[in-house]
């Protein structure tokens, strides 16, 4: 908030700065006058010059360039220059003639008298000075302007697209959270037909996990060890329905450094594992494994290959494999490769999934 502060005073400061500095220049920086003493009637022309040339600055920075160049009316824009330009020449003549300046310069340059060259005497000449600085004020302030128009544009866009990412992120994370518990009420449901107390410790357990989705994980980020706990705590539920033909390895990183994770980012890969690679009749195996190396997170999950069991990663293995490669490629572009193994030498089905964290 401060800095937002601090850059909306930018912008009026640097004009005023630079305003500063033209006004410094035509007053200290005159050829003219290193072999003449100019009237005071020049100083004055030279400060009412200065008030239009402000003035047309954010006459075609506010007026013509937003409502005429940037809405396709060139020619109309020409015109408006080019009127500016005759308007601010007229008006320095004029006063000019007002001040008498003509023959107050004439007298400052020939006080013997004689005509200087490219002078009239007792009217106005042809500024040329005043010309070519007024080119590069509306130069200047419509260069400013464009780019000021460019960088809005920018700004926008890059809102809008923030807003699509964060919108499309909570539709993917409300689609997930749904499928996971609805797949585990169900074995809860079973679950009660066999054991009430398992049941009831299932219960409990998922009541756990649903307070880590419902209040841990609306920031966007969670830590690390929130999130292995998570897993540890779906694993174990999973487990109470497991016949002991089912060998289910669960390792953590040991010293483990919390940082900052997407959210039930890690879960559905874990539960692909449990929904394809558990038999009721053949000996299984599920293998998860969470390692550390300075910045660099690594998952890798095994599990059992059946041949009666789709096991491709992209077909139909429900939302929530889709959904976490899309919050990958939106969360962590660049930053993840994801490897499948849809039989290994040992038949089993792996994903290894290395993420930075940093």
């Amino acid at each position: 908030m401060a800095s937002f502060s601090i850059r909306r005073y930018i912008s009026p400061l640097i004009q005023v700065l630079a305003w500063g500095v033209l006004g410094l220049m035509l007053l200290l920086f005159q050829p003219l006058s290193w072999r003449v003493t100019l009237p005071d009637q020049f100083w004055v022309k030279q400060g009412v010059l200065f008030c239009l040339w402000v003035g047309l600055f954010y006459v075609n920075a506010f007026v013509w360039v937003p409502r005429l160049l940037f809405r396709g009316h060139t020619a109309w824009f020409i015109v408006a220059i080019s009127v500016s330009i005759v308007i601010v020449l007229g008006l320095n003549n004029l006063v000019e003639s007002w001040l008498h300046l003509p023959d107050l310069m004439y007298r400052a340059f020939h006080p013997e008298g004689g005509r200087p060259r490219g002078m009239r005497r007792g009217g106005p000449w042809f500024d040329m000075g005043a010309l070519l600085i007024t080119l590069l004020v509306l130069g200047i302030s419509t260069s400013v302007t464009a780019v000021q128009k460019w960088q809005k544009d920018a700004q926008i866009r890059q809102d809008l697209e923030q807003q699509k990412v964060t919108s499309e992120l909570s539709f993917l994370k409300a689609q997930i959270n749904p499928h996971f518990f609805f797949n585990t009420l169900n074995n809860i449901y079973a679950l009660t037909v066999v054991n009430v107390e398992l049941a009831r410790q299932a219960l409990h357990t998922l009541s756990r996990m649903m307070r880590y989705v419902l209040y841990e994980t609306q920031t966007g980020t969670t830590l690390l060890s929130q999130e292995l706990l998570f897993l540890q705590d779906y694993i174990a539920l999973m487990q109470l329905r497991l016949t002991d033909k089912v060998t289910v390895s669960f390792e953590r990183p040991e010293p483990m450094h919390d940082v900052p994770i997407a959210p039930m980012l890690l879960l559905p890969f874990v539960e692909n594992a449990f929904k394809h690679g558990v038999s009721a009749t053949l000996p299984s195996r599920i293998y998860v494994a969470v390692r550390q190396f300075g910045p660099t997170l690594e998952l890798e999950v095994r599990n059992t290959v059946f041949s009666d069991k789709r096991l491709s990663l992209d077909e139909s293995n429900g939302i929530g494999l889709t959904n976490t490669r899309r919050r990958l490629d939106l969360l962590y572009s660049g930053q993840y490769q994801l490897a499948v193994t849809e039989q290994t030498p040992e038949q089993e089905y792996l994903v290894h999934l290395t993420l930075q964290t940093l």
